[in-house]
């Protein structure tokens, strides 16, 4: 049985279409005449996150009460945080459009870290998920310094 979103070519060999081509006369990699597939923007958000915490110089995702709000939730036993945590997706038929917030690495060119998030968020995306992503928006939030993580207080040298 040969699936309706590859096609083969002139060799007999089986490709599969570039992202959100038409197979055939209306339908798409994900739709055909045996039914449609609908993604979720959850599971897109999810997918971009975590395809953007896989990128070397970024530290976190979300702006400054989105990490405080998970970095409470994180001490409580069994709860995790959000994957989708500084990601926005608007997603349609066929395309997901992703915005990102993100906090760096100090030191880390900012430049360079975008281009690698970009690939890394679109390879994910549309690999996982069949959707064209037609634009990454990264909103570099701040830059985590070193020695920023220590939850000890500093000794005051009174009593406590």
């Amino acid at each position: 049985m040969t699936n309706p979103a590859t096609t083969t070519s002139g060799t007999g060999k089986t490709a599969a279409p570039a992202t959100g081509t038409l197979t055939k006369a209306g339908e798409s990699a994900l739709s055909s005449s045996h039914g449609s597939t609908t993604i979720s923007d959850v599971v897109v958000q999810k997918v971009a996150g975590i395809a953007t915490r896989e990128v070397s110089g970024v530290h976190a995702l979300g702006g400054g009460a989105a990490r405080a709000f998970n970095a409470l939730r994180e001490r409580i036993p069994g709860a995790t945080a959000s994957a989708g945590q500084g990601v926005s997706v608007e997603v349609g038929e066929r395309q997901a459009a992703i915005d990102l917030q993100v906090l760096v690495e100090y030191g880390v060119s900012i430049t360079d870290l975008a281009r690698s998030v970009r690939r890394n968020v679109i390879t994910a995306v549309e690999q996982t998920t069949g959707l064209e992503v037609v634009e990454v928006n990264i909103n570099v939030s701040d830059v985590h310094l070193p020695g920023d993580d220590t939850d000890e207080q500093p000794d005051t040298g009174r009593v406590q």
